[in-house]
């Protein structure tokens, strides 16, 4: 497996890229067919934001699904080890997606699941947005105001289910996918509590 440690706009000193190695190597035993790790640092200028200044974002490659985890802390460490928690969550909750759909107990879906509630009913206990691995992704220039990242993903048709667990996965509050079943863009989205949403772009 390949571990990518790059620093946007910082030098990442010799030592702290052995100890992301480390670390990172024993995130593999989640997923035997993970290929690539990209770690990210990163430092934020403000300094009204000196208590979460350090920024650490881990992306994992695989067959599947990118998983994808970040956290801002005073410093490197504690942001590294606050990322780490929440990918292995995910990377868990991955795998045990994996064991489930395999075995003869398939769990039922959450649209068949609550198919005869209203159209205005929320939909508790979903999962949510994923970046694929292929994607691409455009830096800008820093500034207030300003869209400062871009990025595209294939727009391979999936159910619903599916774009919430690839929310959830990379840890976004939305997720934007085309809808299998209705062939249009649409938009899942995280409420507040356990309930989710969905936008779709009129034809």
């Amino acid at each position: 497996m390949d571990v990518v440690i790059k620093g946007r706009n910082l030098e990442v000193p010799d030592h702290f890229r052995q100890l992301i190695t480390d670390k990172m190597n024993k995130i593999g035993r989640y997923d035997p067919k993970m290929f690539e790790v990209d770690v990210e640092l990163s430092h934020e200028r403000n300094r009204r934001q000196s208590g979460r200044c350090q920024r650490v974002e881990i992306t994992c490659r695989s067959r599947g699904p990118a998983v994808r985890a970040e956290a801002c802390a005073g410093d490197f460490y504690s942001a590294l080890d606050a990322s780490l928690t929440k990918l292995e969550a995910r990377l868990r909750k991955s795998a045990d997606r994996r064991r489930v759909h395999r075995g003869r107990r398939t769990p039922e879906s959450v649209a068949a699941a609550t198919a005869a509630l209203g159209a205005d009913t929320p939909v508790p206990g979903a999962v949510a947005v994923l970046e694929r691995t292929d994607e691409a992704e455009v830096e800008h220039e820093q500034g207030p105001g300003r869209i400062v990242r871009e990025k595209e993903h294939p727009a391979d048709p999936m159910t619903v289910d599916d774009a919430l667990f690839q929310m959830e996965l990379v840890g976004h509050d939305f997720y934007l996918f085309m809808d299998k079943e209705s062939g249009r863009p649409s938009v899942v989205y995280r409420r507040k509590g356990f309930d989710y949403g969905i936008l779709r772009l009129a034809s």
